[in-house]
């Protein structure tokens, strides 16, 4: 078991040490979302699974503090709210759950950040479409596969293909982008 956890963590390690690779797509996701947030606007954050919980866990660093006393700041889950979810999912598509949220609360000058490891989620890919054509900027956390990167306005696609690491170096990134932004906008 020994061998098994010393193998698990040296490969965490090689995962985020690939993440030097990336920094200049980080730098522009930070730039991004400091700009809307300096703008009045808001960030919107969807995933499925653990990219919900990465979501939520992010908006609730904007919004209540990351390291510094501060003013909070816009940021919200399309994850949370199991009616919305629910009813969507029931009465048109699991594929339109962030699609009509976004319709109903993003704006034009917000950002939309899809969190996907496999880069492949459709109802993430929805949404994307949807902000993109709402004037909405777009920002895809991905491992190295999936579509995703491709239709978004910028990409942080994590160098691997193993989701349990690919989760771990999504939610470094996404401190990495509050840290960034706390600093930029504090």
């Amino acid at each position: 078991m020994e061998d098994r956890i010393a193998t698990i963590v040296n490969s965490h390690i090689e995962i985020i040490e690939t993440l030097h690779t990336i920094i200049e797509d980080i730098t522009s996701a930070a730039k991004i979302m400091t700009q809307c947030i300096n703008s009045g606007n808001k960030i919107l954050f969807a995933g499925n699974g653990g990219s919900a919980a990465d979501a939520q866990h992010l908006a609730a660093e904007l919004v209540n503090r990351f390291l510094q006393e501060r003013k909070p700041l816009p940021g919200l889950a399309l994850t949370t709210d199991t009616s919305i979810l629910t009813a969507v999912s029931n009465d048109y598509s699991y594929n339109d759950i962030f699609v009509k949220q976004l319709m109903a609360l993003g704006k034009d000058g917000d950002v939309f950040i899809g969190i996907s490891t496999s880069g492949n989620s459709a109802n993430v890919i929805n949404a994307i479409n949807t902000a993109r054509q709402m004037n909405i900027l777009t920002v895809s956390l991905t491992g190295e596969g999936g579509s995703m990167r491709q239709i978004v306005d910028c990409s942080i696609a994590v160098p691997s293909k193993d989701t349990p690491r690919i989760q771990e170096a999504h939610i470094l990134i996404g401190h990495i982008l509050c840290e960034m932004i706390e600093e930029a906008v504090c």
